[in-house]
């Protein structure tokens, strides 16, 4: 058996059983070599001159989330998950991953990750349909782990649940990790939701004003945001949503059930507000319908604004802006079956 690992040019559609062999062989007998490949990664800026980007999100396992649309253990199999994700980072467009660290690692070890932006998930406590849902403590990636592993930024999970004492000890913590992200120059990307607990467990407000009050809190915490960017649903009264905040902005996907063509609709639409700078999509391009994964994630790329906002023509608003479509049952989805 090869002692060698997977490079760069060898990440194909599907993962090859020899790749599978070399990945579980490095992972029992060479463990070093997750950290050298990181050390070794060739990094990027966030936007690299582009106006918006696309971002692949797998970190839904982490906390016990493994169903897309009728299929409750689609994200079961990590083989298959990694074939999926080195098919949607292999295309043409897609500007990076989110994801906890046995994911990073593993697509560290198959070469998947060169050129990629890297945001390193870090709080996955709240497991879902738990007792302690509301508990959304760091149990990933953590400020000092980041910054070792050579990654771009961290991504915190921001539930607020005003009936919910474990709320404070959330917002206390993500405060603290935007804080000590920024002071490494790296990016810190919130996913705030209004939430409460409902009798299948934790809901997320999915009104313009829940991701409104929401994003008001998300935005305020640290000690200062010049390295915070925002992640959030698509939902009706976008334009008044995106009032909301300067922050770099970023779409969520969650999963869009049986009716992907009303998400990419809402997307398409929200997309063209300002200060949105993409996508953060994760089961409705790894788990399509069809299960053509690099066809879901070229209609994604398509959607975006290449070019940086600052060399866009000028839009006229003053007739008022255009209605977002309602986004359907991709943006009623309950809690964190989105992220």
């Amino acid at each position: 058996m090869s002692e060698a690992v997977p490079g760069p040019g060898r990440v194909a559609a599907r993962l090859r059983e020899e790749d599978h062999r070399n990945l579980l062989d490095t992972r029992a007998r060479f463990p070093e070599r997750i950290a050298q490949a990181a050390a070794a990664r060739r990094r990027r800026s966030p936007l690299e001159g582009r106006g918006q980007i696309l971002v692949i999100a797998a970190d839904h396992p982490a906390r016990g989330v493994l169903g897309v649309g009728g299929r409750p253990l689609a994200m079961g199999s990590r083989v298959d998950l990694l074939e999926r994700l080195c098919t949607a980072l292999s295309r043409p467009g897609v500007d990076g991953l989110l994801a906890t660290p046995d994911v990073v690692e593993d697509l560290l070890l198959l070469g998947a990750l060169e050129g990629k932006l890297v945001i390193g998930s870090m709080n996955r406590g709240g497991v879902q349909g738990a007792a302690f849902e509301f508990d959304d403590r760091f149990t990933a990636y953590d400020t000092a782990s980041i910054v070792r592993m050579g990654l771009d930024g961290g991504k915190m999970l921001c539930r607020i649940g005003l009936d919910d004492p474990a709320t404070a000890a959330t917002l206390e913590s993500c405060g603290r990790a935007i804080t000590e992200l920024a002071a490494h120059g790296l990016i810190a990307m919130v996913e705030p939701f209004w939430s409460r607990r409902g009798k299948r467990g934790v809901v997320h407000d999915l009104s313009a004003e829940g991701v409104i009050h929401a994003i008001h809190v998300g935005q305020g915490l640290g000690a200062t945001s010049a390295r915070t960017w925002l992640k959030i649903p698509v939902v009706e009264g976008m334009e008044r949503v995106m009032r909301a905040t300067t922050l770099p902005t970023l779409l969520l996907g969650g999963d869009p059930g049986e009716t992907p063509e009303r998400a990419y609709a809402a997307w398409r639409a929200a997309l063209r507000l300002p200060g949105v700078r993409g996508l953060v999509i994760g089961r409705a391009l790894l788990y399509p319908s069809d299960d053509d994964v690099a066809a879901a994630v070229d209609t994604a790329v398509g959607m975006l604004e290449v070019a940086p906002m600052s060399e866009r023509p000028d839009r006229d608003t003053r007739s008022g802006p255009a209605r977002t479509p309602h986004a359907g049952p991709a943006a009623q989805v309950p809690a964190e079956e989105a992220p």
